[in-house]
């Protein structure tokens, strides 16, 4: 975020402190941590623009992504209905590792943001939302390895962003999800393995109505953050490189399917169907990568 670029330019004040700040409130209030409450902001958001020059030390993509974690997380509870967060991040992230969703993409230069390469598709509505709904929830279970796109961002991407490798929470304000990419090694272009547990919270606390909750972590959880390289995951430590793009372990796919749904449709009419037979219990070379 080049807030100072916003505020000096050429060692002159260009923009007044109060159009920087209503700005910076509209980017993250609308863009970055999007919540239901239309036109009002978190509290939160104002402790960061206090100091300005401070911006550019804030770990803003971590943020996001923690927001986006905890929105998706209530987005599943039962009687929730829509999702907040950065929608954008999320949906340049399903574009960039599954063709089959994309699409309609721009040609533009190596610095240009990924994201604003692609074209938003035509929202539909009526029938054809909820026949497009019921066909990507069908091309979802039948997707193969070879469906997605494991590494797009090269297969060194982490040498360039070191903190991709980081192990730990994630924070923004009062919000913590964990990060662990020990369970996405094929991102990096590694073979997955079964992933050691992950740090969790000690208690949460779900309100009696709706859809929202709270975690709580220990204090030391906090410092993680600031010790990047002792919680930095060593790739050729944990696995190898992949000898195809989407190799596992054989024994990942049992532990995958106790903690994960490997459908999204059901039979609803009739009497109970036998589930389909898997592509991974004829071949192991399957598995969708999801890291929530």
């Amino acid at each position: 975020m080049h807030a100072e670029g916003l505020l000096v330019r050429g060692g002159e004040l260009k923009i007044k402190e109060m159009e920087v700040q209503c700005y910076l409130f509209v980017l993250l209030g609308s863009m970055l941590f999007v919540d239901k409450s239309r036109d009002r902001l978190r509290p939160a958001i104002n402790l960061f623009l206090k100091v300005h020059r401070r911006l550019a030390d804030y770990a803003w993509g971590a943020g996001a992504l923690a927001y986006l974690y905890r929105q998706l997380g209530v987005a599943t509870r039962a009687g929730s209905k829509g999702l907040c967060g950065c929608l954008t991040l999320l949906q340049a992230w399903i574009y960039e590792y599954f063709p089959l969703f994309r699409p309609s993409q721009l040609p533009q230069s190596p610095d240009a943001p990924r994201a604003s390469s692609w074209i938003s598709p035509r929202l539909p509505g009526g029938d054809e939302a909820k026949q497009r709904l019921v066909r990507y929830r069908q091309l979802l279970d039948e997707l193969s390895a070879d469906d997605v796109t494991w590494t797009p961002y090269g297969r060194d991407g982490h040498t360039d962003i070191p903190r991709s490798l980081y192990t730990g929470p994630i924070r923004f304000s009062d919000i913590a999800e964990g990060y662990d990419p020990s369970r996405c090694l094929r991102q990096f272009g590694y073979r997955q393995i079964i992933p050691a547990a992950m740090t969790v919270p000690h208690d949460q606390y779900s309100p009696a109505s709706g859809s929202s909750y709270i975690v709580f972590w220990d204090p030391w959880v906090n410092q993680l953050w600031d010790n990047v390289a002792a919680r930095r995951l060593e790739l050729d430590f944990a696995s190898r490189p992949c000898e195809h793009p989407s190799e596992i372990v054989e024994e990942y796919v049992d532990w995958f399917l106790t903690r994960s749904h490997p459908r999204i449709t059901h039979p609803t009419d009739g009497e109970p169907q036998p589930r389909p037979l898997l592509v991974h219990q004829v071949s192991y070379d399957f598995l969708l990568f999801f890291q929530i």
